[in-house]
């Protein structure tokens, strides 16, 4: 009996007397119809087809619109600027010296032994100075050209420096003056010239090997540039890689502890002993780090005039800006553009927290103190913007007091005026009364009036700008500021860039769009002409090379279309995938399951093992 049979015992009826006791039922299940070959292929293909496309159609084309654009960048080469590797700028400062009272051959023995004591005082290789004779000297001593000096307020000599080049950062006049026991340096406000003046006595001798003169020009130079140096020494110690083995002079160190800059102080790479810094240069140092702005290409300068009372209601403030605040804009405007507004407030009085003005009757005058003029801005009546535009806004304000209270003065001082950090500054300006008392004629101020105000305040925007306070020469300090910006605007496209390169490697999802790679390009190309024109003493274009590469670099860091991927986390696309994924990719796993099963047993069966 075949496995497939079944008996079956049924009790004997009364109908059943001739049929057997047991009866035998034998029962075979139905089969379904053995598949044809034909089937088994079209169910195959239609399995391969649907994974055919998911897998080559499908893939690439969710791959194709989900995947995120990381442009190529030079990783390896951001991060050799960001640490200082592809280059150490240097600042090499031409310094001409000129002499119509020396022979040729004394002259350069004096700028020999000068280069030689400046080198013996330098202890920050990158900025040096260099000396050279004046290119123009030939000619003027062969015919015979005098120029004698004039004492300050006197005009000008009519020997210019007009042949000179224009990168030159000084030029030194030696100038021997009979009566005087000791040389003198004397450096003019408006100007780049410095007077060495000294007695007859100090002339070299033709079989001198001793130059006091040349010691004295040396330290005289050392003196003028010292803050400029301590200054550029800081910025680089933000980027310690930037000048490898280079010392940094200790005022470099001794700044960074004054505004919370971690560093440790180099010592004199000849004596081995740390270099003291003067009080008075530490104290100008932490001043500037206080009060100067972030760089920006474009300042907005609003200067304002308050009075209590309905006069003066009129001012010619035009006029008195194109004389006495345009030029310094203009000279100013390599390092940063400027824009201009002015304002007037009638009967704005200062604010109510400050104390009234005390009388002193001693010097005559009506005083402020001192712990008032913090609070002396009356921000809730004054029509002060914050900012205008897309650069810092600089406020001056100009305020009259009241005719009770005039003059006003600041107590236990000579000024009235001072300077609020980041900010702005005030200038208490006292207009000469008329005579017999008259106000009238003070109800317009002219701009000779305002004059001693906006010359506060010109002094006042190159400490914002960060213009060091030595040397006294304006000319001087907008050279010094050029070069102190292009440091600092190199060191901050450098560490952009770093910055950039470790953000890449950081977050592998982040978008990298075409334009941040553009970017980086702009960025790089201009970083190495501002390091190539550093080193050929063209600061000029290595300020204008600088500022290019800081603004590609914070476009190419700033990018809008980079920060939408780092919000979006692995969890959310999950969430979004799987049920999209679930219902298409179940049935097409199953299937394909299901017919390598039906493969693997179809093949068992037809190669039985023994």
């Amino acid at each position: 009996m075949s496995e497939s049979s079944s008996v079956e015992r049924r009790p004997r009826g009364p109908d059943d007397s001739h049929s057997p006791a047991i009866s035998l039922v034998a029962t075979i299940p139905k089969q379904p119809p053995p598949e044809s070959r034909e089937s088994i292929r079209v169910r195959q293909f239609v399995i391969l087809s649907f994974w055919a496309i998911v897998v080559f159609l499908g893939l690439p084309i969710w791959w194709w619109t989900t995947s995120v654009y990381r442009a190529r960048l030079p990783l390896q080469e951001m991060e050799d600027w960001a640490e200082g590797k592809s280059c150490r700028p240097s600042f090499p400062l031409e310094i001409v010296v000129e002499s119509l009272s020396l022979q040729e051959p004394d002259i350069n023995r004096i700028v020999r032994a000068t280069q030689h004591a400046l080198d013996d005082q330098n202890d920050f290789s990158p900025h040096h100075l260099r000396l050279r004779v004046g290119s123009n000297y030939a000619a003027a001593n062969s015919s015979q050209q005098q120029w004698q000096y004039d004492s300050p307020g006197q005009n000008e000599p009519l020997y210019q420096e007009s042949n000179l080049p224009k990168e030159s950062a000084l030029t030194v006049r030696l100038a021997p003056q009979s009566g005087l026991a000791t040389a003198r340096a004397e450096l003019r406000t408006h100007s780049t010239l410095l007077y060495i003046l000294y007695p007859l006595a100090l002339a070299p001798p033709a079989s001198s090997t001793s130059f006091p003169l040349a010691n004295f020009v040396a330290t005289q130079l050392q003196d003028l540039f010292a803050e400029e140096q301590a200054i550029i020494a800081h910025t680089l110690t933000l980027n310690p890689s930037s000048y490898g083995s280079h010392q940094l002079p200790a005022s470099a160190g001794q700044l960074a502890s004054t505004s919370n800059v971690p560093m440790t102080v180099s010592k004199d790479h000849r004596s081995g002993r740390p270099r003291a810094l003067s009080p008075e240069l530490a104290a100008r140092l932490a001043s500037r780090a206080t009060r100067a702005l972030k760089y920006a290409p474009t300042y907005h300068i609003t200067i304002s005039l308050f009075t209590p009372n309905a006069w003066p209601s009129s001012w010619e403030i035009e006029s008195a800006i194109a004389e006495y605040l345009t030029p310094l804009l203009d000279s100013a405007s390599i390092i940063s553009n400027f824009t201009i507004d002015t304002q007037t407030q009638l009967y704005a009085s200062f604010s109510p927290s400050v104390q009234e003005p005390q009388y002193d009757a001693d010097r005559g005058v009506w005083t402020l103190r001192q712990e008032d003029l913090s609070s002396f801005i009356n921000a809730a009546e004054w029509p002060l913007s914050p900012s205008i535009g897309s650069g810092p806004t600089l406020n001056f304000i100009i305020y009259v007091p009241d005719s009770a209270t005039t003059p006003l003065t600041i107590k236990d001082s000579q000024t009235t005026s001072w300077l609020i950090p980041q900010w702005g500054g005030v200038m208490i300006l006292n207009p000469p009364l008329s005579l017999g008392g008259n106000r009238a004629q003070a109800s317009k101020l002219s701009k000779e009036d305002i004059q001693p105000a906006l010359l506060v305040f010109s002094h006042q925007l190159l400490s914002f700008l960060g213009a060091p306070q030595s040397p006294p020469s304006i000319p001087l300090q907008l050279q010094t500021l050029t070069r102190v910006r292009a440091a600092s605007l190199f060191q901050s496209a450098s560490s952009t860039l770093g910055s950039l390169a470790r953000l890449t490697v950081a977050l592998p999802s982040i978008a990298i769009p075409k334009t941040v790679s553009t970017a980086v390009e702009v960025t790089l190309d201009h970083l190495e002409a501002t390091c190539n024109a550093l080193k050929d003493g063209r600061f000029n274009a290595a300020l204008e090379h600088a500022k290019t590469a800081e603004i590609a670099a914070e476009q190419g860091f700033f990018e809008k279309s980079m920060v939408g991927q780092v919000y979006f986390p692995d969890e959310h696309k999950v969430a979004v995938y799987l049920p999209l994924l679930g219902p298409v990719g179940v049935p097409l796993i199953m299937s394909a399951l299901k017919e390598l099963k039906r493969m693997w047993l179809a093949r068992h069966m037809s190669h039985p093992g023994p």
